[in-house]
């Protein structure tokens, strides 16, 4: 999901700006290295503030990152299926009717993100209009409607605002135990730089973990808004689908297939057959 991992790009360069303002502000409080309480508890403060900054952004920066172009009125019978499908999904899921958005990419995917449930938005590449069924859109439009009723980016933010928060205490606990004896801050400030972006990247792969269970609910919810047969062929046709990616690096991770190779702790979807088998086994 393409949410996931632009969610966490804009979390980490937010982070980073945060960390810089934290470094200013706990000497001024007499705090750091005085109060291991009080740095918590601040830590805690521009933890949770930076993950919800980059939940409120989500939205904005998803649309102008793939050039998505909102539908506001259908153009033709494309648009108006769309449209409908989407109504009827989130109707029957029990939310706010997201906006619907197409963006122009040869591959085969969909993503949705958004603050809030009720003002959410599903955006799909021309590819997947172009080549799978209605049947098949339809099942993945019901996964990404599944993500928006499930709220899986809210739960995603209160876990990255803890992990925002640990990667601020600890990287200030580690600078703090390596520059001891040392009077030079500059030294000090790129040691806490430096840990706090690494303990960020570590702090990725739980999210990526959320993110491939989260995956699994989501498959779940679009057999149940469009078919268990829709949602497994749907599955099948990424499975057959050998597009390169045409969206930027960090874009991959958010988009239905995630098929892209990375890492295991790394990756934001299980593998297809995974998937496959699991809505198989599923009654």
């Amino acid at each position: 999901m393409k949410r996931i991992f632009l969610f966490l790009a804009t979390n980490l360069a937010i982070l980073m700006v945060l960390g810089v303002v934290l470094s200013i502000l706990l000497p001024a409080l007499g705090i750091e290295g005085q109060s291991t309480a009080g740095l918590l508890v601040i830590s805690a403060v521009f933890g949770m503030g930076g993950s919800f900054i980059s939940l409120a952004m989500s939205k904005w920066i998803a649309k102008r990152s793939v050039g998505a172009q909102v539908i506001e009125q259908a153009r033709g019978p494309e648009e108006a299926w769309l449209l409908d499908t989407v109504r009827g999904q989130a109707e029957k899921a029990g939310i706010g009717v997201p906006e619907v958005a197409v963006y122009d990419s040869p591959e085969i995917n969909a993503f949705a993100t958004g603050m809030n449930k009720n003002k959410a938005l599903v955006a799909v590449s021309s590819g997947l209009l172009r080549s799978m069924t209605r049947d098949e859109a339809e099942a993945v439009l019901g996964h990404e409607i599944s993500h928006i009723a499930n709220g899986d980016m809210v739960t995603l933010a209160l876990i990255q605002g803890v992990l925002n928060t640990f990667v601020f205490f600890f990287a200030r606990i580690a600078a703090s135990a390596i520059s001891r004896g040392s009077d030079n801050r500059f030294v000090y400030f790129m040691t806490v730089m430096a840990f706090q972006f690494i303990f960020g990247i570590l702090a990725s792969t739980i999210v990526m973990w959320f993110s491939r269970r989260r995956e699994f609910r989501a498959d779940q919810g679009g057999a149940y808004l469009a078919g268990k047969q829709k949602m497994i062929a749907a599955l099948q046709r990424l499975q057959g689908d050998q597009q390169e990616s045409q969206l930027d690096g960090q874009l991959v991770a958010f988009g239905i297939s995630g098929k892209r190779a990375m890492a295991a702790l790394f990756m934001s979807h299980p593998p297809l057959e995974q998937r496959i088998a699991a809505l198989r086994a599923s009654t």
